[in-house]
């Protein structure tokens, strides 16, 4: 067996808690202290985050996305690849040792996504970039910390509670879609989407093609 080599550690903004990012062979962990967050074989959600969400802005000829969380860069990926040329896609990241990271170590496993045109990256809270425009967005993907249960920062619980969800949708335009990553069911924030009037869907997904844990995607439309 491959031992695991410890790479890198980075603070995380204005919390208590750590960032490791760790390395056997081929394979990439980052983890909050001791307890894995994500892991580079396990990526199928992360990807169907994005496919869902450029299918329901596949009428729009050049959509604005904005991906909250850059994580191993798996989101950022797929939506390149299911979104249009013509699309804009701004990703945030409050940890500026992740997208180190990305360009770093952890570079071959998003083969040059971060330097695609269509890409911006900022080096900010994804909440702060939601409240900055009204109607800005055809598509806002979450994919922070463990979904609406928040695991590494306190502070992301803004972006789930009956204020934040009302800022996604006046950052969204008519017709968009925020989709939201989570790594378990969350009924009380079901009933929250609805009562912010989108619409909702909930789908279950799996870690690793057929395989690995199930997490949960929500598709909430702004009508």
């Amino acid at each position: 067996m491959i031992p695991w080599e410890h790479l890198d550690t980075a603070p995380i903004p204005g919390e208590a808690g750590t960032l490791r990012l760790m390395r056997r062979g081929t394979e990439f962990s980052i983890q909050l202290d001791r307890t894995e967050l994500m892991n580079s074989r396990l990526f199928g959600s992360e990807e169907a985050l994005a496919r869902l969400a450029a299918e329901r802005v596949a009428g729009v000829a050049a959509p604005r996305v904005l991906i909250g969380g850059y994580g191993m860069g798996f989101t950022l990926r797929a939506a390149l690849d299911h979104l249009p040329p013509k699309a804009t896609i701004t990703v945030a990241e409050i940890v500026p040792a992740v997208l180190e990271w990305a360009r770093g170590p952890m570079a071959e496993l998003t083969g040059g996504s971060l330097d695609d045109p269509r890409v911006t990256i900022r080096a900010a809270d994804v909440a702060a970039l939601i409240r900055e425009r009204v109607n800005a967005y055809d598509a806002i993907l979450l994919d922070v910390d463990n979904g609406p249960d928040g695991l590494t920062r306190a502070a992301n619980d803004c972006l789930y509670d009956t204020a934040g969800l009302a800022a996604a949708s006046a950052a969204l335009r008519p017709g968009g879609v925020l989709a939201v990553w989570s790594a378990h069911p969350d009924a009380a924030f079901t009933r929250r989407l609805g009562q912010a009037w989108f619409t909702v869907e909930e789908v279950a997904t799996r870690a690793r093609g057929k395989r690995g844990a199930r997490h949960v995607i929500w598709l909430a439309g702004k009508p």
